[in-house]
């Protein structure tokens, strides 16, 4: 496995017009945006956040990009989503981990750090100053639905939260954790689930 950068992803947003909704995940996955630089680019979980995004008419990512859904790939070709009217990031904005080689979850120190929180706040201020109505916040999992409702003096968003993508988060959220359930079809739920919550 390649040795995690632990650079810091960046949000990102349109390059022009409104933003209707921010999207927030967890933190960048060490073969994903931790290689590539934006917020589910090449994730294991950003193949579907991404086909929903498309969806419902707020990206476009290259037809390259499904082919091998690899962030260092992505990288090496220089291709990167366009999104309309839709800014992605992440709870936590550097891949987190002990070793340098294996993802762990963001501590609730590392979440609640003031300049984390600062960073946070400011995404959301400059996504409700391009949006013409209320701002959206959807989050991937509970802990980046938790940091968010830490903030205080942000402008007003409508919060929402799908469980994480992962194996296990999906299975965790499913009734019965998800006996007798085949794993393809709770992610074809969960996807349009995230499509559903991206109309207007």
């Amino acid at each position: 496995m390649a040795r995690i950068r632990q650079t810091s992803v960046p949000a990102r947003f349109p390059e022009e017009g409104p933003v209707r909704l921010i999207l927030y995940g967890e933190a960048p996955g060490p073969k994903g945006a931790d290689q590539s630089g934006i917020p589910f680019w090449g994730d294991r979980a950003g193949v579907q956040v991404y086909r929903a995004l498309e969806r419902a008419g707020l990206a476009e990512v290259p037809a390259e990009a499904y082919e091998v859904w690899d962030g260092a790939r992505f990288r090496e070709l220089g291709i990167c989503p366009r999104l309309k009217g839709a800014a992605l990031s992440n709870a936590f904005p550097q891949c987190p981990t002990s070793d340098g080689h294996k993802f762990r979850a963001p501590s609730n120190t590392e979440l609640r750090n003031p300049e984390n929180l600062t960073r946070i706040q400011e995404e959301i201020q400059t996504a409700a100053h391009r949006c013409e109505g209320w701002l959206r916040v959807i989050t991937l999992g509970k802990r980046a639905q938790w940091i968010l409702t830490q903030l205080r003096g942000a402008p007003a968003f409508e919060l929402f939260c799908l469980p994480h993508p992962s194996a296990q988060g999906l299975l965790q959220a499913a009734p019965d954790k998800g006996r007798g359930l085949k794993l393809k079809d709770l992610q074809d739920a969960w996807e349009q689930d995230l499509a559903n919550l991206l109309h207007p």
